[in-house]
């Protein structure tokens, strides 16, 4: 178990077993990387003060090395660059397996009434696609509308939404599931737009149940399953017309503002219901790329796509001392930073400390704080009956 936990933390620290063994002897502590490699494999236990020096070199906290994951993550689909480097796409892969497994704990803790998983819609052409995302709206019950938060959308309705901060600039976004709960990792370095087209394209990953007799590869159905998640066929036409010899900058920069889609992904739009022709979407997208809106579209889209399900649920669990903040802050640190959960000291044991104590104990505390309780003033609320009910 430990040695495990141990491979993961330095996975997550993005070094090798020799940066690691490097790292520790300029602390005083000599090892080597086949040492560290016994550790990991299980073949030799790690002492105490390797373990207390090793959470400092690979910025974990000590107990996360004695956490026992229960959950496994199967990946279904990583969008990045060639260039990104393997050691970086596993750094990407365990913090999200740590963080779902943490969701996925405090959901347990919080809602243990079943979840309704997503549709599995199968897909072969890119008509398929785009009717799949009408049928997935319909499910959620979102209408046509255009969408304002995607991913308090998704988390509501049971898709687990993770973050992550890419520095690289070749990382897009990462699917997966963990016990039939769906997972979907989007890099927040991008523009909001480009999170929302590449959370809805996690989503279509998640969803499609892609015939493997396609001529269509799966990115390119999921490519138009996000854009219809986003801009239904009939908005599009509404917004843009049946058959144009030309699209406006300026219209586009207004219908990127209203659905959070981008400029680029409009015109591809425009393009693949037939709206503008090939050619012109051809034009079009050079004169695009030669204004150099391809890294920096002129008008940004302002909505708001932080994924907040894991703070909130995190935040309430500690306060009912359903969890421990140790829990919390061994994956995600700074979750419980606005609170001072941390230093917060009382008198009296919280909900999970009483489980904890044998019976003497508990009823000795329990009988203190029934006391205290008969000396307060609670203000007396009248319950409605039926009648009350029915009156209404």
């Amino acid at each position: 178990m430990i040695g495990a936990r141990l491979r993961q933390a330095r996975l997550l620290a993005g070094m090798t077993q020799k940066e690691v063994a490097n790292s520790l002897g300029e602390v005083g502590y000599d090892i080597t990387a086949a040492a560290i490699s016994k550790y990991e494999k299980s073949q030799s236990f790690p002492p105490a003060q390797f373990l207390l020096l090793a959470s400092s070199v690979l910025d974990v906290p000590s107990a996360y090395f004695s956490h026992q994951p229960a959950k496994t993550v199967e990946w279904l689909a990583f969008r990045c660059r060639k260039r990104l480097s393997q050691r970086e796409r596993n750094k990407i892969k365990v913090f999200a397996s740590d963080v779902a497994e943490l969701q996925i704990e405090l959901r347990e803790l919080l809602y243990p009434n079943p979840e309704l998983p997503l549709p599995s819609l199968p897909v072969a052409t890119l008509d398929d696609a785009q009717n799949a995302a009408g049928q997935l709206r319909k499910l959620w019950k979102v209408g046509d509308r255009p969408l304002d938060n995607l991913v308090q959308t998704a988390e509501d309705r049971n898709v687990i939404v993770i973050g992550w901060k890419d520095e690289t600039g070749l990382f897009d976004g990462l699917s997966g599931q963990c016990d039939g709960r769906p997972i979907a990792v989007i890099n927040t370095n991008v523009p909001t737009d480009r999170q929302r087209l590449s959370l809805a394209h996690e989503i279509g990953h998640l969803v499609m149940d892609v015939d493997e007799k396609s001529e269509f590869d799966e990115e390119q159905l999921a490519y138009r399953f996000a854009a219809a998640l986003l801009v239904p066929e009939d908005h599009a036409y509404r917004e843009l017309g049946i058959r144009r010899n030309h699209l406006n900058w300026g219209e586009l920069e207004s219908l990127k503002r209203k659905y959070g889609m981008s400029m680029a992904a409009w015109l591809m739009r425009g393009r693949d219901l037939g709206i503008i022709t090939e050619n012109r979407y051809i034009e079009m997208y050079k004169e695009f790329s030669s204004r150099g809106w391809r890294t920096q579209e002129p008008e940004e889209y302002l909505g708001d796509e932080e994924p907040l399900q894991l703070r909130q649920m995190a935040q309430r669990a500690v306060a009912e001392g359903l969890i421990s903040p140790d829990r919390v802050t061994r994956v995600a640190v700074d979750v419980l930073e606005s609170e001072s959960y941390l230093d917060r000291k009382s008198e009296y044991p919280n909900a999970l400390e009483l489980l904890e104590m044998d019976d003497d104990e508990r009823d000795m505390w329990m009988s203190k704080m029934f006391e205290l309780a008969e000396n307060m003033e609670f203000e007396v609320f009248e319950a409605y009956g039926q009648e009350d009910l029915e009156a209404w």
